[in-house]
């Protein structure tokens, strides 16, 4: 009897606060999560959306059906309300409704009509709320325009958003997904277009709606899909032998299962997961997603970031709050400061761990120690509740392009590894250094206003931008001396407690003799692809300038949809000297091909490698970076085999190209021999 009474109090509540002028953030505080009753949902969703007071704008409508899709928008709406099972007479009203407010829509936007859009599924629940069609066409704009983020299309911005929401929550979900080549597209187009909409019944949508308009948070609608994805982790990744197309059906019809019971811990999840995210794309996208803003930087940024991005305010406000150090509902930063020790040593947040990025394939074992150091250090701030202290890893570079790269090589290791919560200042150093001003000096730990990059520029050079061999090993190891002494046991054979995926690593290297014949090197032997532990001694000698010539510039899209290219691997192209290049490697029957970016060409390619695949007679992979491989290319002399050039690249899926390459060169061997 007592809930009764409470649920009857809190409706009177609602009733009381929506004749008064009322908000949604009070709406939310009466209602706390419940569903709102039917005969009060109207006036709720209008206060919420702010429409109450918009007045009848069809009066501008001319009544005029003339739209160049005018009957393809017809017939949807036709076929839509064909499906409903309403009394004839409810239909032609409905399909009424609907055309009237979508061409007015289309007509007063200047906007297309495309079939499929959602459109007509946003407006399905607006219906059923039985308002004049003013009412109904003012709550349909402010849905669209607060609610549905822009770009709602293949390869559009708000999926690369989503998955790196992914990939910073279930990294080895969102490798899985990765694999088998499922973008976010491919299975929330729908629920995005739609507000979910097209895929819930109308129970559903109602009340998971009415917490919607209350909460007033445009970026909900991600961590929605979020909690639907990752709720069904164990399903997806046990679909491994399954093709991508039943992959891609079970993800899309997975809001097809939710009940209206359902609704309430569903959007708790929501909530949850958003507080456990960093906030700055929020800031940095609303325009874009959510305005009129077209700013194809913040586009582009967001579409090839490795990981989530997080701000030099948000950082530093993380860092300077004691708040919350006790809350598991919140973010709190592990700093992982990844420039090299001069730099470093010039100036640093106090809370930052140092891990030289430079370490990475310049001394393997020390970058081993060092992160072990890391883990063992963060866990020991987490355990003292240190306000260095936090779940969440966030990598800090120089800010320069060419130096981050590292960076880059760094952060891609533990994504690898399917590390939670990694994310990567955008900027660098370089933005928290602009971020404090003038308070710098006070600001940073150590700041040497002479030896900082930021403050005197003219002291990079290249050189600083390359490695620096045993430049920081004994500097970084002596930092991270004192945790590893405390913790040394429980660190020691734990690098990571993660994943790793298999990259067959009991592969012989063979050489090539010169006894065997030519086209057929391969035959009954070890495979192409071999995992060295070093591999520098056939790199001697063969540091080469980068090519000055005239390069070829393509359309990436061009080329890979070719039909003589097998597949195509987004990778870094890296260089002797070190500097990397974002690239694609293309596989054909015959040849590989690297399309290198263009910065600030997007879309558009230069062809650097261009090389038979019979010209391939090693491919080498470090065991302990298995996502760094390289192709080597020779010929035999005597009994040795000469190697003449080679192409090294960092690519996430390396296994994947490597057994490819191997088969199309045994492919062409098996050609050749018959």
């Amino acid at each position: 009897m007592a809930v009764e009474v409470d649920d009857k109090t809190w409706v009177i509540d609602l009733e009381t606060a929506l004749l008064e002028d009322c908000t949604a953030a009070s709406i939310y505080s009466i209602c706390k999560g419940k569903s709102v009753p039917d005969f009060l949902r109207a006036e709720v969703w209008q206060i919420c959306l702010q429409v109450q007071e918009k007045g009848n704008q069809l009066v501008l409508f001319n009544e005029i059906f003339d739209l160049p899709e005018q009957n393809i928008l017809r017939e949807d709406c036709q076929q839509f309300v064909a499906n409903l099972g309403n009394e004839d007479e409810d239909k032609v009203s409905v399909i009424s409704d609907l055309e009237s407010i979508l061409t007015f829509y289309c007509k007063s936007k200047s906007l297309k009509y495309e079939k499929g859009n959602g459109w007509i599924e946003i407006l399905l629940p607006l219906i059923a709320l039985k308002l004049p069609r003013s009412e109904t066409y003012n709550l349909f704009e402010a849905i669209k325009n607060c609610y549905i983020p822009r770009c709602c299309k293949k390869n559009g911005t708000p999926f690369h958003l989503f998955r790196l929401l992914l990939l910073y929550h279930d990294p080895e979900l969102c490798s899985f997904l990765d694999t088998k080549r499922i973008s976010p597209d491919l299975y929330c187009l729908s629920w995005f277009q739609s507000l979910f909409a097209a895929t819930c019944t109308l129970p559903v949508v109602q009340a998971m709606w009415d917490l919607y308009f209350q909460q007033a948070d445009s970026f909900f609608l991600f961590f929605l899909a979020l909690v639907m994805v990752v709720n069904a982790r164990e399903q997806i990744l046990s679909m491994k032998n399954e093709n991508k197309q039943n992959i891609v059906d079970t993800l899309s019809s997975m809001p097809c299962a939710l009940e209206a019971n359902d609704v309430t811990d569903f959007c708790s999840l929501a909530q949850y997961y958003a507080l456990k995210t960093p906030g700055s794309f929020r800031k940095d996208l609303l325009k874009v997603l959510y305005g009129d803003s077209d700013d194809l930087t913040e586009t582009s940024s967001i579409s090839q970031a490795l990981c989530l991005p997080v701000s030099a305010e948000e950082l530093v406000e993380n860092a300077e709050s004691t708040q919350n150090l006790d809350s598991i509902e919140c973010v709190r930063f592990f700093l992982v400061d990844c420039r090299p020790a001069e730099q470093y040593n010039a100036g640093h947040l106090p809370t930052a761990f140092h891990l030289d990025c430079n370490l990475m394939l310049q001394e393997p074992a020390a970058f081993s120690t060092a992160v072990q150091g890391l883990l063992s250090a963060q866990r020991q701030a987490l355990a003292a509740r240190s306000a260095a202290g936090g779940e969440h890893l966030c990598f800090l570079g120089s800010g320069r392009v060419e130096e981050d790269q590292y960076t880059h090589m760094v952060v891609a290791s533990f994504l690898q590894k399917h590390t939670h919560y990694v994310s990567m200042l955008t900027g660098g150093y370089q933005a928290i250094h602009e971020n404090f001003g003038e308070d710098v000096g006070n600001s940073l730990d150590e700041h040497n206003a002479q030896s900082c990059l930021v403050c005197t520029p003219d002291n990079a050079s290249e050189d600083s931008e390359t490695f620096r061999p045993n430049a920081s090993s004994s500097d970084l190891l002596g930092k991270i001396s004192a945790a590893m002494k405390l913790k040394s046991a429980e660190v020691k054979g734990k690098l990571f407690d993660y994943i790793v995926n298999p990259t067959g690593s009991n592969a012989v290297e063979r050489h090539v003799s010169s006894a065997d014949k030519l086209g057929k090197r391969y035959r009954n032997m070890a495979p192409v692809f071999s995992i060295d532990e070093e591999d520098g001694a056939d790199a001697a000698g063969l540091e080469r300038p980068e090519e000055e010539e005239e390069q070829e510039t393509v359309a990436i899209s061009t080329w890979l949809s070719k039909p003589d290219v097998i597949k195509a691997f987004k990778c870094h192209e890296v260089k002797v000297n070190g500097y990397m290049y974002e690239s694609h490697l293309l596989v054909t029957d015959s040849h590989i091909y690297v399309l290198r970016d263009i910065p600030g060409r997007k879309g558009f390619a230069h062809i650097v490698v261009r090389r038979l695949l019979s010209a391939i007679v090693k491919i080498t992979s470090k065991k302990k970076h298995p996502e760094l491989i390289t192709f080597k290319y020779g010929a035999p002399e005597g009994d040795s085999l000469v190697i003449s050039d080679m192409d090294r690249f960092l690519i996430p899926n390396a296994s994947e190209a490597t057994k490819l390459v191997s088969q199309q060169i045994m492919k062409q061997l098996k050609v050749k021999d018959g």
